[in-house]
């Protein structure tokens, strides 16, 4: 028996023996095909320093802006080092993003890729690579203006690898080239199979882990598998080379679709953002996002992993999607964020405040703020704040000042204070009232992008940026004005956002809009900025309606400057910014009116003396028909009173400072001669004044003269009125210094200068007069106010205001009518002028008058 074992034995030998003479194949099942080229491939297996690798960028993957691109394009390339802070912390950056040099230009293939060979020592100059841990690059074009990126916005990184550390790389899937690897496919079956391909550099042990758990080993340089995917949501893959005593890993993320469970909203539920149920210590939230696949909630309370347990549900009509949370605890604060089919990553469109890590390093720490999740997710994330301390009102009534009576001090932070914050504007209050206004108007606070800004590139309509201060400390300089009489009005932005905006990424693709539910794919009119919103649109309105809701009632502001109002229309005029484009544009449109006025029933309905202003610039049909409503436009006289004031009369009719000039029964606008967008008057007067001998309006006196002289026949005229900040001391830095939305030099320096003191003064004389006397708000005018000599006369239950001036450079004679040949009272001088038998009067080059029948009332 011993021997017939032995002889069996050796018998099985040979046949194996023979066999392996043989070409053996494997089990046709087992054989896992190496991927087809991805976004970006290599021609060698590892990205080693160096070593020389030609990069190769399909157009048609990634997030497909350069797609069928013929001309030229650049790498974009930099590093990322173990001291980097995150996937977004380049360093030692090798190309410009403005010079288009040959170094890194991109040559085009045969079948339409673009390739590049680095040799990255040399590229980076740099020769040893012990702290680099990645190359992070992009591509564009020539004036940069379309990047590919990876598909879901990202940028592209791939790991450099050592030839003393063994290393492993995934050659199936293809994969973005991300900071933490992804599958291009953007959404996998549960239960789908996939082909898993690593190739090592050294032979070793490779093992292939899914979320944690071993799943296939091998030993060699290369191990092949196919993974079943019975998870749902995302699944971390992990590949790991052991060799000589080292051990490298790399991992892979893919999305796993499940079945979508379809459940109405609760009642109760907001059909955006969150809401919070602390007798029932849940928290719900939902998003509007038709036409997804599916949605889940990540954020820290799950480290921002996408499981089963996170998957939203979705109403029946397809529109949104809600989760009710039980286990937070409603003493701390959170971060989350919304993964939509996969790929995309957003946060709440709803949020109150928003972490962005890429620009909050420039932003005043605040202690209440949670820290950004670095290293568990990428882009903006929302906070949920739990354990805020509310703000305590300390005016919880308000007066507010007849809307004829307004005159509003147009005010950028940012521009306006050293310290660029709500609580040193707190401060500058008594300023204010030293002036006499009695409105603010702050240019637009909402989250925008970046932080130096106008403001009116807005990304999250509800949070507030936190480049000025607190939301606690916005509504404390509220309510300060409150109690000093300053009403407080918002710049309301909804003519567009920015592409940050939750709602714009939810539908963007290529760098455009696609089948998005708010916003035009290609705008409407000209002059339009960002992403432009379709207003028609029923979901639009909706969130129109509760961005404008919760700003009145959370801060308890007391009126909106609604930006570029005469762009909430669906006529298309095109883009084109020509004279006839834009008369088409300005044309009565009935669409538009309607989508006012059912804004403006809304706001009434919930105050009934709410401002409402808008930057419309229509027709005067139009406008007549909207100030029927009670809506004030704005009445941009700028052209006309700078001309004047530089002494140049052809093109300075000052008649559209009054009702009649409109068509309106009372003056349902707010005139200015500056704003935030014209350039400033006394720059054109001290750069293209007129002048006569030694009379001119370049010099800098005799400037601020008739800067006194231009504001004495705006803020008498009836009405509602504005200023622009620091107009009331002459200032006179162009509005293109430092570029046009550029930061420009405060000027606080200007109060200890006589001469600007003495505007500032004869500024806060006239708003006095103007606040302390009926005649401005409700006198009957008639006006003269089209040749060098300019008046008006106001008259009002036996009252009379005749404002008079010469704007010219050399005298003028005026032939006093009858009807002013009366014993006046002159305001500014404080005496009497008898013209009871005077029918003429020469007026100097600048001089003015402000005369009554009876002396103004004043209370300075």
């Amino acid at each position: 028996m011993k021997t017939n074992k032995n002889l069996g034995y050796l018998f099985i030998m040979i046949l194996w023996l023979v066999a392996c003479k043989k070409d053996v194949k494997p089990d046709v099942d087992s054989i896992v095909e190496p991927a087809a080229p991805g976004l970006v491939s290599l021609s060698n297996d590892f990205l080693l320093w160096d070593e020389t690798t030609t990069l190769t960028f399909d157009l048609a993957k990634g997030n497909k802006e350069l797609a069928n691109q013929s001309g030229d394009l650049f790498l974009h390339a930099g590093l990322l080092l173990t001291s980097s802070t995150s996937e977004k912390d380049w360093k030692e950056v090798a190309t410009a993003w403005n010079k288009n040099l040959d170094s890194y230009k991109l040559k085009r293939e045969a079948d339409g890729r673009y390739s590049i060979a680095i040799h990255p020592a040399s590229f980076f100059k740099r020769t040893q690579a012990t702290d680099v841990t990645h190359i992070a690059f992009l591509v564009r074009n020539a004036d940069g203006s379309k990047v590919l990126r990876n598909a879901d916005g990202s940028d592209m990184y791939w790991s450099v690898s050592s030839k003393q550390k063994p290393d492993v790389t995934f050659k199936a899937p293809a994969v973005q080239p991300t900071f933490v690897l992804q599958s291009e496919k953007q959404a996998f079956a549960k239960g789908e199979e996939l082909p898993i391909r690593l190739q090592a550099s050294q032979s070793g042990t490779i093992t292939l882990s899914l979320n944690g758990q071993q799943v296939a080993t091998g030993q060699g340089n290369e191990l092949q598998h196919k993974l079943q995917l019975n998870g749902v949501g995302l699944q971390h893959i992990q590949a790991r080379i052991e060799a000589n005593g080292q051990h490298t890993t790399r991992g892979l993320t893919v999305f796993v679709d499940g079945d979508v469970e379809v459940a109405d909203l609760p009642a109760g539920i907001n059909k955006n953002g969150v809401t919070i149920d602390r007798d029932k210590n849940e928290i719900s939230f939902a998003l509007t996002a038709p036409n997804k696949s599916s949605a889940f909630l990540i954020g820290n309370f799950n480290n921002f992993q996408a499981t089963q347990d996170y998957a939203m549900k979705r109403t029946p009509d397809g529109n949104t999607w809600w989760i009710t949370l039980k286990q937070l605890d409603f003493q701390k604060n959170y971060t989350y964020q919304y993964l939509i089919d996969g790929q995309l990553k957003i946060a709440d469109p709803y949020a109150r405040l928003v972490l962005d890590p890429n620009h909050d390093g420039e932003v005043a720490q605040n202690p209440q703020l949670p820290s950004y999740p670095q290293g568990a997710t990428q882009g903006i994330v929302s906070v949920l704040s739990l354990n805020n301390t509310a703000y305590a009102w300390q005016t919880t009534t308000f007066n507010r000042p007849d809307a004829f009576d307004l005159v509003i001090y147009e005010l950028h932070v940012r521009d306006f204070l050293d310290q660029r914050n709500y609580k040193t504007l707190r401060d500058s209050i008594s300023y204010l009232k030293r002036l006499g206004v009695n409105a603010v108007e702050l240019m637009p606070v909402q989250e925008f992008e970046a932080n130096s800004s106008w403001g009116y590139n807005p990304s999250f309509h509800f949070a507030l940026d936190k480049y000025y201060g607190t939301t606690n400390e916005l509504k404390a300089f509220i309510d300060a004005c409150h109690q000093e009489g300053i009403a407080v009005i918002l710049d309301m932005v909804l003519n567009h956002a920015f592409g940050q905006s939750p709602m714009v990424r939810l539908y963007q693709q290529s760098g455009m809009l696609t089948n998005n539910p708010w916003f035009n794919i290609t705008p409407t009119h000209p002059f339009n900025v960002g992403y432009d919103f379709n207003h028609e649109s029923l979901l639009t309105q909706q969130f129109t309606k509760d961005v404008i809701a919760f700003w009145m009632e959370e801060f308890k502001v007391d009126g909106f400057r609604f930006d570029l109002s005469k762009g909430f229309t669906q006529k298309n005029s095109g883009t084109d910014e020509s004279d006839g484009a834009v008369q088409q544009w300005s044309a009565y449109d009935a669409s538009r009116i309607a989508i006012w006025k059912n804004y403006n029933s809304f706001i009434r309905e919930r105050d009934q003396n709410f401002y409402v202003i808008l930057e419309h610039f229509a027709e005067d049909r139009e406008e007549r028909e909207l100030a029927g409503e009670g809506i004030f436009l704005w009445n941009n006289l700028n052209h006309a009173f700078n001309e004047a004031s530089m002494g140049w009369n052809d093109n300075s009719d000052l008649k559209r400072l009054f009702a009649d000039a409109h068509g309106f029964e009372k003056p349902y606008f707010v005139s200015y001669m500056e704003s935030h967008d014209e350039e400033r008057l006394m720059y054109k007067n001290l750069q293209y004044g007129n002048t006569n001998g030694n009379y001119s309006t370049k010099e800098l006196t005799t400037a601020l003269e008739r800067m006194k002289q231009a504001a004495a026949f705006l803020l008498c005229a009836p009405g509602p009125k504005m200023i622009w900040q620091f107009g009331e001391l002459g200032y006179d830095i162009s509005i293109d210094e430092n570029g046009r939305t550029g930061e420009k030099p405060l000027k606080w320096d200007y109060l200890k200068d006589a001469k600007r003191y003495s505007l500032f003064a004869h500024y806060a004389k006239l708003i006095d007069w103007k606040r302390q006397n009926a005649i401005f708000r409700n006198g009957t005018v008639s006006h003269h106010v089209n040749g060098p000599v300019k008046y008006y006369v106001l008259k009002e239950a036996g009252q009379e205001v005749l404002v008079i001036g010469n704007f010219d450079v050399v005298a003028r004679d005026f032939a006093v009518p009858t009807s002013l040949q009366k014993n006046w009272y002159d305001n500014l001088a404080g005496i009497t002028r008898d013209w009871r038998s005077t029918s003429s009067i020469t007026l100097a080059a600048g001089q003015y008058y402000i005369l009554s029948i009876n002396k103004l009332n004043n209370k300075q």
